[in-house]
């Protein structure tokens, strides 16, 4: 039976443990460069309606690097929604690849891509959310922890798509969640439900970022305004400009917080670049460990585990 990815909780827990154990093998040996090749004689299609340096750079080289080829549609290619039906351009391209990754604004394409593709479909975000990105994150902090205990994870900025993301986790995976945001950008009020009814986490909204931080292990923030949202940033500005991660937020956080950003950052806006410096900073191991979780997904969706 053909398995997508479009949010992090389409994985059981078990499942999500699964792919964490897998990606941490997939990473162990491509550090010592064996000759790992799983995906050989196979093609990943990459529809791109949103540009990505990281998300184009982490599928295109890791399917490389798992012996496959992956081939990148532009925005100009494949215009989802406009040109052509999407469930035209899912059934044609299922029928040349063997995957098809898929970095879209409209959460709703998404889901008709993969109802009507014949091959796994990946979501490399869409405005709704970011299940890839997410499992890096856990995947990167269960790395430097050891473990995923007493866990506490302070997003502070935009109720966004990265949030949905983490809230869905939240109803797979117990940890302690915050969302520091201000009032008028909080998540979908139905994404926060599904977390809390799951009854395996705690969820908080707080419009207090100080107080939020308090016992953090984690800090975690994103751009204040996302793709089709820049025009906007002026606008936002005077709301966030209490949401800013720097130095003394994380003072407030304590000593043994980490610092996390999806990328890409615009320094000493939403963050400070003594903060994206720090020591604490785990920003670029996240961002290595978006090529070893997204190969060790396509891997669980191909059945090649």
């Amino acid at each position: 039976m053909k398995r997508d990815f479009l949010h992090v909780d389409d994985l059981s827990t078990e499942e999500i443990w699964q792919v964490l154990e897998l990606a941490r093998d997939v990473k162990a040996r491509f550090q010592r460069r064996e000759d790992y090749r799983p995906f050989r004689n196979h093609s990943l299609a990459m529809i791109f309606n949103k540009q990505s340096a990281r998300t184009r750079v982490s599928f295109e080289t890791g399917f490389y690097r798992l012996g496959g080829h992956a081939i990148y549609l532009t925005p100009q290619d494949i215009e989802i929604g406009k040109r052509e039906a999407v469930k035209d351009i899912a059934r044609v391209v299922s029928r040349y690849n063997d995957l098809i990754m898929a970095r879209l604004f409209d959460h709703a394409h998404i889901e008709e891509l993969a109802a009507y593709a014949t091959v796994p479909v990946i979501n490399a975000l869409t405005d709704y959310n970011h299940p890839c990105q997410i499992m890096a994150d856990i995947f990167t902090i269960r790395e430097k922890r050891g473990n995923l205990d007493d866990l506490k994870i302070v997003y502070v900025g935009d109720g966004n798509n990265i949030v949905h993301s983490w809230l869905r986790l939240a109803a797979r995976l117990p940890f302690h969640f915050v969302c520091a945001c201000p009032e008028r950008y909080t998540p979908e009020e139905a994404t926060v439900a599904l977390a809390r009814e799951a009854g395996l986490s705690t969820i908080a909204i707080d419009h207090d970022p100080m107080h939020a931080v308090r016992d953090a292990d984690v800090v975690y923030t994103d751009v204040w305004a996302s793709m089709g949202q820049k025009h906007e940033l002026e606008e936002r500005r005077p709301h966030f400009a209490n949401f800013q991660v720097n130095e003394a937020l994380m003072a407030a956080a304590g000593p043994s917080a980490v610092f996390m950003h999806c990328l890409p950052a615009q320094r000493d806006i939403e963050v400070t670049d003594a903060v994206m410096e720090s020591p604490a900073s785990i920003v670029f191991d996240q961002a290595e460990n978006r090529m070893h979780v997204q190969n060790a997904i396509m891997l669980f969706l191909a059945g090649k585990c």
